[in-house]
């Protein structure tokens, strides 16, 4: 592990070696598919490809929690397991250069999810405790599960739960889809045959006309997306815009996202939504209160950590629990985490394996460090 930050470096290396974590060094010239897969549009776009001499997509490594994944899996190494990284990644950034350090800890198959939230989080706080001393810190969360649970239950069909769910941790991704939801837009472009296959969701139909176009323009469909693809998702496109929820339903939607309170109070304030809406939350507020507890025995100060209902983070994979941690009145977090229970599986993990985790910013912690008095 090195760094161009020594003293930083030196810190939180001997700060792993406390937390029962293996040191992992992953190689930096990476599969690009799993990132263009699964790790999010605002990733997606700021990845520098490559390709191999054989045509395979290769990229700069953008971030961590996926090399150290696959490498856990390759190794066949049990669990639960701890690792830890320090190094570089690349994106292609506005501010500052295009390679940067972090460091992070990803702990890997605990089945006690409160417990291994709760550790990533104090593990996380820890270590800007030890490099930033002094420095008074603002603790966000918020909760991938509950947000698709309250989704489920104003009864939402699958493609809107879908695309709600992508959208969560992009603040206009959220909001444009809310509008669509509050409002579907009509659709000017769908005339004739097309369009009547589609009102009728006819599948095969709409496949086959779709094919036939194609070959009259010459296009193959090798060349592009297969006709049935086009055909399946013009019909999911409509069965989106059919849907509009009841007044009632939209305002329970978005009374929930506009919930941001102290964490010591957030489990009640889900229940009273909840009760106030008509709905049930289920195994994903006990799970949630679990974590909150999980957090306070940690020593955390709940009464200081904000949940915020509408909190997300632009990461594909997460689903449960995600952090940021930032400088008191700082804009941007020195810490980012949070957890992925279908990463490994989706990544070719032959048993599902759950994870949570988190990165620090290195150079972000610097730069505080040259600024404090």
């Amino acid at each position: 592990m090195t760094s161009r930050y020594p003293a930083i470096s030196a810190d939180i290396i001997n700060l792993f070696a406390t937390r029962d974590t293996h040191a992992v060094e992953v190689a930096v010239l990476q599969p690009a598919d799993p990132f263009l897969d699964m790790a999010g549009e605002d990733l997606r776009r700021r990845i520098f490809l490559t390709e191999s001499e054989t045509g395979q997509a290769l990229c700069l490594r953008p971030e961590f929690t996926i090399p150290v994944c696959l490498d856990h899996i390759r190794s066949q190494a049990g669990t639960p397991r701890r690792y830890s990284y320090l190094g570089e990644v690349f994106r292609q950034r506005r501010e500052g250069g295009n390679e940067f350090f972090q460091a992070g800890i990803e702990d890997l198959g605990d089945r006690d999810t409160a417990e291994a939230d709760a550790r990533s989080l104090a593990d996380a706080h820890a270590l800007l405790a030890l490099v930033l001393p002094g420095q008074a810190l603002a603790i966000t969360l918020g909760d991938q599960t509950i947000f698709e649970a309250v989704l489920a239950a104003l009864g939402l069909p699958r493609g809107w739960r879908m695309r709600l769910a992508r959208a969560f941790g992009s603040a206009p991704m959220l909001q444009a889809a809310l509008a669509d939801l509050a409002n579907p837009p009509r659709n000017g472009q769908l005339s004739g045959p097309v369009a009547s296959l589609v009102l009728d969701g006819d599948l095969e139909g709409l496949s086959a006309h779709i094919a036939s176009g194609m070959e009259e323009a010459g296009l193959s469909a090798s060349a592009g997306r297969a006709p049935a693809d086009i055909a399946r998702r013009l019909i999911e496109k409509a069965e989106l815009r059919s849907v509009r929820l009841s007044n009632e339903a939209f305002a329970a939607l978005k009374g929930f996202l506009a919930i941001d309170v102290p964490l010591d109070g957030a489990a009640q304030a889900l229940a009273t939504f909840a009760s106030g809406a008509g709905l049930s939350l289920g195994a994903a507020l006990e799970k949630f209160a679990a974590r909150a507890k999980a957090i306070e025995t940690h020593g955390l100060p709940t009464g200081r950590i904000r949940y915020d209902a509408a909190f997300g983070r632009p990461l594909d994979y997460y689903t449960g629990l995600v952090f940021e941690i930032a400088a008191q009145d700082g804009e941007r977090p020195l810490v980012g985490g949070g957890r992925y229970d279908r990463l490994l599986t989706l990544l070719g993990a032959k048993t599902p394996i759950p994870g949570v985790g988190f990165s620090v910013w290195l150079d972000r912690i610097d730069a505080l460090r040259e600024t404090a008095p």
